[in-house]
């Protein structure tokens, strides 16, 4: 047999792993590794953070990746090129952070890559039925495993479509095993460039679990901002918080149909981008309004399809709490917005629950290939309108 299929037998066979979870979302400002620790599978997961941080893109990086993110016409050898150039520098950024850490590649079981996001195709949102639903993450598995030395999974989201589902959002699956509460009826709200939210019902509802993009998280605010001010984000919504919310262009932002599509549901930047907001400001008659409004009228947008979302789904329930993680929750006006909204209901941060929110898709990733070398799909059975599988690809170094 192959050492390294009796290697990765053997990984699987074991009580406890040690996994590195992997993250880059469409902000692109750098790559989420976290280091986790994690016994068992299933419900009986236990995960601990051991290491976590947040390595920085060089702006060459960011370049690259936007010659080709979401765009219909690109040059294919710099796709090519791509591919093979993002697992380098993810895998470099992974050695680098293991040496930081004072730790060796033989300490750790495997990687768990999701690599960089570069076009989300389903149906839903192409309309064109002509193509099955598709979705596309770069970054090769078997450059950052050769490179790296530790086994790599990657590519998740391939054998969500396959099975049948639109290839996000996949954190149904994590935090279903987790964070289940016998009263308690969460949201896990994560807002990166696209907002999703996982709802929980109480153990002991008759209601399943489910995951679902909402809408524009930070893209948007994002995209303005580079494209306005040359930085790539409104930091602390210091831009926002100076200009007034135009309820003209919020009704024109808000009128997408498919914010009013039930959930689950799959979105990106492919339908929520400047030329999105250009056509609002078009209707709304709009264009000439300061960089400072349409900054505040965005951060609401983003604030007010996640709240729909959230008051649509908890309607008739009671004892509902919103834990909140991703690059959103550093921004205070939009957490203001959605708090302010929300009423009654708890609006927390991620770490209420005991997990470092920046850290959380990634420690998700981590938990998602835990569930492929020792879990089982009916781990996963009662998730709605989600196909119960295990995901990734294994890559092997050698």
């Amino acid at each position: 047999m192959n050492p390294q299929i009796t290697k990765l037998y053997e990984i699987a066979k074991k009580k406890e792993r040690r996994i590195i979870g992997l993250m880059s979302g469409t902000s692109l400002d750098g790559l989420d590794i976290a280091l986790c620790r994690i016994e068992n599978a299933g419900k009986k997961s236990k995960i601990s953070l051991e290491k976590f941080i947040t390595m920085d893109y060089e702006e060459d990086f960011r370049s690259k990746v936007r010659e080709i993110f979401a765009k219909r016409i690109i040059d294919q050898q710099v796709f090519s090129g791509l591919n093979a150039y993002v697992g380098i520098v993810h895998a470099r950024l992974i050695n680098q952070a293991l040496q930081a850490w004072g730790i060796s590649a033989a300490e750790i079981d495997c990687i768990a890559s999701h690599g960089q996001t570069v076009y989300h195709a389903p149906q839903s949102l192409t309309k064109d039925l002509g193509w099955p639903n598709s979705t596309l993450q770069i970054g090769d598995g078997d450059h950052i495993a050769v490179d790296t030395g530790i086994i790599t999974l990657s590519d998740f989201r391939q054998k969500h479509i396959a099975a049948g589902g639109e290839g996000a959002p996949l954190a149904a699956y994590g935090d279903y095993l987790l964070f289940s509460h016998p009263t308690e009826n969460r949201f896990l709200l994560n807002i990166g460039g696209i907002s999703n939210f996982t709802f929980i019902p109480n153990q002991y509802s008759e209601l399943k679990a489910y995951a679902t993009d909402l809408g524009p998280g930070n893209t948007l605010m994002n995209q303005f901002m580079k494209a306005h001010f040359g930085v790539e984000m409104d930091k602390d919504a210091t831009t926002a918080k100076k200009g007034s919310v135009h309820n003209g262009l919020l009704e024109q932002l808000l009128s997408e149909e498919f914010l009013s599509l039930d959930f689950p549901k799959t979105t990106g930047p492919e339908l929520f981008n400047l030329s999105y907001l250009r056509k609002a400001q078009q209707k709304s008659g709009t264009l000439e309004l300061s960089a400072q409004n349409v900054m505040a009228t965005l951060n609401r947008f983003s604030a007010q399809a996640i709240v729909n979302a959230i008051q649509k789904q908890s309607a008739g329930l009671d004892n509902v709490a919103v834990y909140i993680s991703g690059g959103g929750l550093h921004n205070p006006l939009l957490v203001d917005h959605i708090k302010g909204k929300l009423g009654k209901i708890a609006v927390l941060s991620f770490d209420a629950l005991g997990i470092d929110p920046d850290a959380k898709e990634a420690l998700l990733f981590a938990l998602l290939a835990n569930e492929t070398l020792a879990g089982n799909r009916s781990h996963v059975a009662n998730i709605k309108d989600s196909p119960a599988i295990c995901m990734g690809k294994i890559s092997l170094p050698q």
